[in-house]
């Protein structure tokens, strides 16, 4: 089954990392996965680590190692503002395990609920959600 298409622009802050065309995009939010298909109702909403999902076919889906950012859903188009929007290609296994276990070592070190602690936190997560996304595992599993 065919889908309408819309414009999709991936930004973060080293620049542009995808402007295309696709039938739906699949990332998650500070609620949960979502999926956005053409003509989707205004949106804007958080976005968490995560597999981000471009599909400009079935057959054909561009995948990224998404960071933490924002997403704004309008008429024709979806912009995604994130901190990172890496290729699982370029993502390397054991420097991800090594910033994990460094953002581990700060939250065990830090007083919970600091700054410096939700800081360390939020890396944890990232980087937790970029190593499923290195071994490709579904969104979700752990």
């Amino acid at each position: 089954m065919a889908h309408d298409t819309f414009t999709v622009e991936v930004l973060t802050p080293e620049g542009e990392v995808f402007n295309d065309e696709v039938t739906q995009v699949s990332t998650r939010t500070g609620v949960g996965s979502i999926g956005i298909l053409a003509r989707h109702q205004p949106l804007l909403a958080l976005l968490e680590p995560t597999e981000l999902r471009l599909y400009k076919s079935e057959s054909d889906i561009v995948r990224f190692a998404q960071g933490e950012g924002y997403v704004q859903v309008s008429e024709d188009r979806v912009l995604l503002l994130v901190e990172e929007a890496v290729s699982p290609d370029d993502l390397d296994t054991s420097d991800l395990q090594e910033k994990l276990k460094r953002a581990e070592d700060e939250m065990s070190s830090e007083e919970e609920g600091s700054e410096a602690h939700r800081r360390a936190a939020r890396d944890k997560k990232r980087w937790e959600a970029f190593l499923r996304v290195a071994g490709g595992e579904e969104p979700g599993q752990k």
